[in-house]
């Protein structure tokens, strides 16, 4: 009987050894918050933001999102959206780009996440984290809401 109880004591810790990593390699390094580094960022045409917030929190088997902007005229904007790392479309609330986001993740290790505005794309977002977690990368690339292409690349510091 003992000799029973330790082998499956030991198969558990087995599985468990070998299911935790490959967990943690499923979970998404950019949960926290995260703040805008103007200095290091990139606007173009610009002009940049004031200042920006990002809050990523798990939200079942994908992600909660608030973004805080105050933009170049001073106006604060905030941005929320929940939505599953599956390419579907999820309501966001808050944009005057758009009204719809799709998540997948990228074979990288990135999260691209796709803004449609009444089921047309307008925006695409590629972050990246690094490997040391403090720092993120997000690659923005679109057209604004009176139809102006941009090409930014923001780098957010966590907080």
């Amino acid at each position: 009987m003992k000799n029973a109880i330790g082998k499956l004591a030991f198969a558990a810790i087995l599985a468990f050894t070998f299911a935790a990593p490959a967990a943690l390699a499923q979970a998404d390094p950019g949960m926290g918050t995260w703040k805008l580094n103007l200095e290091k960022s990139s606007y173009k045409p610009g002009p940049a933001p004031k200042a920006l917030v990002v809050k990523f929190e798990p939200a079942g088997k994908g992600v909660k999102t608030t973004s805080d902007l105050v933009n170049a005229e001073g106006k604060t904007i905030t941005a929320v959206y929940t939505a599953q790392y599956d390419g579907k479309d999820y309501p966001l609330t808050g944009s005057q780009v758009a009204n719809s986001v799709a998540l997948k993740k990228l074979p990288n290790g990135a999260i691209q996440r796709d803004d449609k505005k009444d089921g047309k794309h307008v925006q695409t977002f590629v972050r990246t984290v690094a490997k040391d977690g403090r720092s993120m990368t997000i690659t923005h690339k679109g057209s604004d809401a009176k139809g102006v292409a941009f090409d930014n690349v923001l780098v957010l510091e966590k907080q």
